[in-house]
Parts: structure tokens; C-alpha cells; sequence
């Protein structure tokens, strides 16, 4: 690889296959299946297939929390995809998601299976579904759809721009590295004002804002996002530390953010979902075998 100093484009882009970094080898710059895969279906009216990442937890946190205010019919199925194996350019998932990216979720609880993609339009479409977690008075729900796009803006500017090239890029580039830092902490910033005003990110009431913020931001300021803490300085945004706890201490985030979960203590690792007593008997620790 050439030294970034030295660097000059090509007329011509193409691309290097000796890039390197931590997802070289299920980067590419085509869409579309690379192998013929069914994806498997539940019994649930809900298909969810998905990785604990933060845009993953986003919709099973959501579900939980629908179950959790007593909505049945957002019981659920959720299927692992190993996207470091490029499960997520099989034949069955480009058809839900084309742009080949988890969350992908399915609606079978009509004649016929509605597909949704995109972790923000998912949270739309179940908070409509299920008349929750989204204001339906115009101010309020403008103020939460607000944020929700933010985070949707935001995020990729800190794990496509700022957690790339602090943890993964195979290169550490100083001006990569410092104008991402700078974003990221502007947008710290953003909701730590916001948060010295309001107890949610969109108001007095919790919402599909704070589902979407949260895995990706409240993750950050636990230090637990990219081992980015003190690089960071995370613990000086005390108003976006406060909303962080909040929002851990929650039954419902607190098991969805197990779902689909392949890192960590194995005791907080549930695979895959299929029914609420699996959090008690399917995670990794119950499932290892003996020694």
C-alpha cells in the first residue's frame, strides 16, 4: 500500500485488492447475491435477520420493548447472519435487502410478507404498526423523526469515518484519524446540549429516537464503542452519560441488545431468538458443552 503522503488517485478507479483492513474480504463494489441461500422462517409473524451491531440492537431492542408494553404481535424470530462470512449476500437476504446490509425484517402477519430494510425504516414501520414509541401529534412526532435521522446522518461519520480509521483501517492516518475525532465529538456535543434540556433525546417521552441513538452513541460513552473512551474523553459529556444509564437499566434493552450477539461474555450471547424463555436457556454459557 502506498504512504498516504505519497498517494496521487488514478484516473481511474479500481479497486486494491491489497488494502487490507478488517472487512477487505466482504468489501466489494457490487451489489446483488454472490450465492443462492433460502433464509430460514419462524413460526413468529416477524422475520427478523440480523447481527448484535449497533444498527442490529436498534430493532431488537425495539421488539423487546413492544413485547415488554404488552404488544403480542411483535413476537419474533431472529436469525444470525455472520456478515464476516458474507451471509448477508445470499440470494434469500438480497431479496428483503438489496443494499445487502443487517437489519433486514420481514412482516409475514398479512397474505402477503411486507420486506423492510434500513434499522431507521424498520423502527418507522413497527412504531406505526403497533402505534408506539413514535408521538403522533405533529410537533412531537416532526422532533422525533428529527433525531431518528439524525442518528441515521451522524452514525456513519463515527463507524464509517471515526471507528474505521481509529480501529480498523490497516494504516493509522493522522488526518483521517483527527478530523473524524473532531466529528465525533461535535456530535456528542449535539446531544449532550439537547439531553441538558430534555430526559429522552426527543422529549419527556422515550422513543424510536433513543432506540436508534442509543446502540451507537450510549455504546460510545460507555467506552465500549471501538475502546475509544478516553481517546474520546467521553465521561466529560455528563448529560449524555446520565441518558446513557437511563437507557441501559432498561429490562427490555438489556435483552435486546443480547439478540443476535457473537461477542462478549458468553452468558450475554443469545444467537439467535425464538422465544422469550430462550434468554433463560439458549445463551452461549447453556449452550457450551461441557468441558
Amino acid at each position: 500500500m502506498d504512504d498516504s503522503s505519497s498517494y496521487t488517485p488514478p484516473k481511474i478507479w479500481a479497486p486494491n485488492k491489497e488494502s487490507g483492513g478488517r472487512f477487505a474480504n466482504i468489501n466489494r463494489p457490487t451489489a446483488g447475491p454472490t450465492h443462492d441461500k433460502e433464509l430460514p422462517v419462524g413460526r413468529h409473524p416477524l422475520q427478523l435477520y440480523s447481527l448484535g451491531t449497533p444498527n442490529g440492537v436498534k430493532v431488537t431492542i425495539m421488539l423487546e420493548e413492544l413485547l415488554a408494553a404488552g404488544h403480542s404481535g411483535a413476537e419474533y424470530d431472529a436469525w444470525l447472519i455472520k456478515i464476516n462470512d458474507g451471509e448477508q449476500f445470499g440470494s434469500g437476504f438480497v431479496e428483503i435487502n438489496p443494499n445487502s446490509k443487517i437489519p433486514a425484517l420481514q412482516d409475514r402477519s398479512g397474505p402477503t410478507p411486507v420486506r423492510v430494510f434500513e434499522s431507521g425504516a424498520i423502527l418507522v414501520y413497527l412504531a406505526e404498526k403497533f402505534a408506539a414509541f413514535l408521538p403522533e401529534e405533529g410537533a412531537r412526532r416532526a422532533e422525533c423523526l428529527s433525531w431518528l435521522f439524525w442518528q441515521m446522518g451522524a452514525a456513519p461519520f463515527l463507524g464509517g469515518g471515526f471507528g474505521h480509521f481509529y480501529a480498523y483501517a490497516p494504516t493509522k492516518i493522522e488526518y483521517a484519524i483527527d478530523r473524524y475525532a473532531m466529528e465525533a465529538k461535535r456530535q456528542m456535543d449535539v446531544l449532550d446540549r439537547r439531553l441538558a434540556a430534555s430526559l429522552y433525546v426527543a422529549g419527556e417521552e422515550y422513543s424510536i429516537a433513543d432506540m436508534a441513538i442509543w446502540p451507537w452513541y450510549g455504546l460510545l460513552a460507555e467506552g465500549k464503542l471501538y475502546e475509544a473512551g478516553e481517546f474520546l474523553q467521553v465521561q466529560n459529556y455528563t448529560h449524555l452519560q446520565r441518558w446513557t444509564k437511563l437507557i441501559a437499566e432498561r429490562p427490555a434493552v438489556m435483552r435486546g441488545r443480547m439478540v443476535n450477539r457473537t461477542m462478549g461474555d458468553p452468558s450475554s450471547q443469545l444467537h439467535e431468538r425464538h422465544d422469550a424463555g430462550d434468554f433463560d436457556s439458549k445463551t452461549q454459557d447453556k449452550l457450551a458443552p461441557p468441558l
